[in-house]
């Protein structure tokens, strides 16, 4: 981490654990009319009265998630709130609430924690949730974030995972690809960095690919999006590790087949060009490079009217009986059967 040596740097024990809390979170503003009780108590209260609550949490650990010499902290607080928010939006709800945990070594002065918290307020702000409570602690070994989102929905528009149908049709928001690459670009320029520290990257031709790995947005469009066009997604899920691991995810646990169409993946004009730039193959990149925090679902072919043409949706497939199984329909009419090759936390490499 690059740190300002004339910068004043507040050691943590000198507000200890409580002051530390109450300091980081004392901007924080109520938003949500499901929100009783936020920080300050030995738990939060929130009332969802006749809605369901959904629930999700992830960790997000300093060199196995991120790379401080290239990732702000702000723009890190921003992007451990989207990572679960957008899980959330995949269940078709709408995001209320956050709590926020943080492990951290001595190595942290509290003016860098007030800026990763800026960027979990930033993303509290902009998303309209409550941060409503969370944990610090010591961490020998750098930072650790793990956030907590909750979520309400009728019970009658959750959309799970299970729900797709032979027949149906497979739908993708945005664009796919471009936050793989934008780490690429990040960790090439982080190494031509350390050769030559005078060296200052030419990032202008990069930014959307740089965007979408720095500070990605979770899709909270998408259930009012669907809401307004009278569309009930089958099943659902967000793209965290990768189109294809995401694709099985939905036929296993559907217990369907798929066909997924090479020419139907939406691609940004930024990633065709690193692409070729990177000489690699796009539709690998967009199949397995991760971190696109867009949303995947289905829904049945009576829909598709409703959906036809939308410049936020994309039908790159159908859903077919289980006995077919899942496949790549390539570009020249090839039948590959897809595998899942994104991101695995547990990979050695």
């Amino acid at each position: 981490m690059i740190e300002d040596k004339d910068r004043k740097k507040t050691d943590l024990s000198s507000l200890g654990e409580f002051g530390l809390i109450d300091h980081l979170t004392n901007q924080f503003e109520i938003k949500q009319e499901s929100t009783v009780k936020g920080v300050g108590d030995d738990a939060a209260v929130l009332d969802f009265k006749d809605k369901k609550t959904v629930v999700t949490t992830d960790f997000l650990i300093e060199g196995v998630h991120f790379d401080l010499s290239y990732m702000p902290l702000k723009h890190l607080g921003y992007k451990a709130v989207m990572v679960n928010l957008s899980d959330v939006y995949a269940m078709n709800a709408l995001a209320t609430q956050v709590t926020v945990s943080i492990a951290v070594s001595n190595r942290f002065p509290l003016e860098a924690l007030e800026e990763l918290y800026s960027g979990i307020e930033l993303a509290s702000k902009i998303y309209n949730v409550d941060v409503v409570g969370g944990d610090t602690t010591s961490s020998t070994r750098g930072l650790i974030i793990s956030v907590t989102a909750l979520g309400e929905v009728v019970e009658e528009k959750i959309s799970y995972r299970s729900g797709a149908n032979e027949n149906d049709l497979l739908v993708v928001t945005g664009d796919l690809g471009a936050a793989y690459l934008g780490l690429q670009v990040l960790e090439r320029e982080k190494q031509v960095f350390q050769v030559n520290p005078n060296n200052q990257p030419d990032l202008d031709q990069y930014t959307y690919l740089i965007e979408r790995q720095l500070k990605p947005e979770a899709r909270k469009d998408i259930p009012q999006l669907l809401a307004d066009l009278d569309v009930k997604p089958t099943s659902m899920i967000d793209i965290s590790d990768g189109l294809s691991s995401e694709i099985m995810h939905l036929c296993k646990a559907s217990n369907v087949g798929c066909n997924l169409f090479e020419d139907k993946i939406p691609l940004d004009p930024q990633v065709i060009n690193a692409c070729e730039e990177f000489d690699i193959d796009s539709t690998t990149i967009a199949l397995n490079g991760g971190e696109d925090y867009e949303l995947l679902f289905t829904v049945s072919q009576e829909d598709f009217p409703k959906i036809k043409g939308n410049p936020n949706l994309t039908v790159i497939g159908h859903m077919t009986a289980k006995k077919e199984g899942m496949h790549l329909i390539t570009r020249a009419n090839q039948k590959i059967t897809l595998k899942a090759q994104g991101w695995n936390s547990f990979n050695e490499e």
